[in-house]
């Protein structure tokens, strides 16, 4: 009779499960925040916020409609903190697993095969990663909530507890790549404080580049100190690591030359050029500005005093987005890297697509061009319709938050709270297609084999 049972459940793809728990997680925090417990001052929230919230913290976005800090109380807080967690761990677990399993060092042919032959699958090395990918999330968010906690103790005379409760909240949102913070104006109030911005901008970057690629690195320095063989460097990790370096250093430099006598003169208070902070404060919050759209969303400065130029160039940091393995969001390093390889190969006349002395398939090539141009495409749309749905702001205002909100950032230029109930929600559905989508939509393309017996006639149409 169970067999029957079951035969009747519908039949779900992997991929759509994961969505379904997701937002089976997204709903029952949303549930929580909109009670009268959930805010300080006991009044319920209008649903269309508690689950905007929600959908932040799961998806590890950060944008806000209502001031995190003042409007929830410390169950609504920790409910909150709870969601990203769960967000957090749940995604970098997913795409730990998927990507090891694609990459095919998980051995997943040879358990298919056992499974053939009745002899069962060896999840040994799944239970592995996952235990490994939540011990490493743990170690990193203690280390970095520690290091806070005694400077929000000693620099701000806050209590052990205060201190360590925000140290906590503030690691996590940052490995998470979260952006929430306990604070109205989120970290602007430490502006001037290295040792608040750098250990977040440490723990951003690390969740960013995912557990897989510094996996990868541990075992080769290993190799390397031990006299070991030492394997080559995937095009996964050399990616990950150059172009967190290469995104991390253009970041910087656009906000410093484009923001040095501008938001960064404003930093800590400072009111202008002349009487403003020094050249190292500026340089700290042009590197904290520069790394934390991929896709932190803390900010130490106020986006809507950045030039229009400084926020495209954040839109296109936001839009690449960080590691395919870890926290962060956006299309990820390795699609961006994949197609400018594709780039450099037909400007130079090449016949197939190579880095390193690897070859890159075509089918590659084509899933990194069908994740940007549906990228592209969603991001287009949703700016024409919020555009429609709010026509007094700027295009340069809508786009910034429809791309903070797809890329899981949550930068703000200080629009979301006054957006009308409608284009609230399409952020929200943004943040959620934002995370799961790109993840989802890989791994069925990677999946996806359809073979065919025949080729048809070649015809080569004018490009360009």
């Amino acid at each position: 009779m169970s067999n029957t049972r079951r035969s009747h459940l519908p039949h779900l793809r992997p991929t759509a499960a994961v969505a379904l728990g997701f937002l089976a997680v997204i709903l029952s925090g949303a549930t929580v925040l909109a009670s009268p417990w959930g805010t300080a001052a006991g009044r319920s929230t209008p649903l269309v916020d508690a689950l905007f919230t929600a959908t932040s913290a799961v998806s590890l976005t950060g944008l806000v409609t209502v001031d995190t800090a003042s409007h929830w109380s410390t169950l609504g807080q920790v409910t909150i903190l709870l969601l990203i967690q769960i967000g957090g761990l749940g995604f970098m677990t997913l795409a730990s697993l998927l990507g090891l399993l694609l990459a095919g060092r998980l051995g997943l042919r040879r358990r298919l095969g056992a499974t053939a032959e009745g002899r069962g699958i060896d999840l040994g090395d799944v239970v592995w990663v996952i235990r490994a990918t939540i011990a490493f999330s743990l170690i990193v968010e203690a280390t970095i909530a520690c290091v806070l906690a005694v400077r929000f103790h000693t620099a701000y005379e806050y209590s052990w507890g205060r201190a360590a409760w925000e140290g906590t909240f503030h690691s996590v949102s940052g490995f998470n790549n979260a952006g929430f913070a306990l604070y109205s104006d989120n970290v602007m109030g430490f502006a001037l404080d290295a040792w608040i911005l750098l250990p977040l901008a440490f723990a951003l970057i690390i969740g960013g580049i995912g557990f897989p690629v510094l996996l990868e690195a541990v075992r080769r320095t290993r190799a390397v100190i031990g006299g070991g063989a030492v394997r080559r460097w995937s095009l996964t990790a050399r990616f990950t690591f150059v172009g967190t370096v290469v995104l991390g250093l253009a970041g910087t430099a656009l906000v410093g030359l484009g923001e040095w006598d501008g938001a960064l003169a404003q930093a800590g208070g400072g009111t202008g050029s002349g009487d403003g902070p020094g050249a190292g404060v500026r340089l700290l919050n042009a590197f904290f500005a520069g790394v934390s759209p991929r896709t932190a969303g803390f900010n130490a400065l106020d986006y809507a005093d950045f030039h229009p130029s400084t926020l495209l160039g954040t839109d296109l940091l936001m839009f690449i987005g960080g590691g395919s393995g870890g926290t962060a969001g956006g299309v990820k390093i390795t699609t961006a890297a994949v197609l400018v390889a594709a780039v450099v190969a037909e400007t130079r006349g090449d016949n197939s697509v190579a880095v390193h002395g690897r070859a890159i398939s075509g089918d590659v090539v084509r899933q990194a061009l069908v994740i940007l141009t549906g990228s592209v495409t969603l991001v287009f749309g949703s700016t024409m319709a919020i555009l429609f749905l709010a026509p007094t702001f700027t295009t340069d205002q809508v786009a910034f938050e429809v791309i903070s909100a797809f890329a899981t950032v949550g930068l703000s230029t200080g629009i979301t709270p006054d957006l009308p109930v409608a284009a609230k929600l399409l952020l929200a559905v943004l943040m959620f297609a934002g995370r799961v989508g790109p993840l989802a939509l890989a791994t069925a393309l990677a999946a996806r084999t359809r073979g065919r017996c025949f080729d048809y006639p070649e015809e080569r149409p004018f490009i360009g």
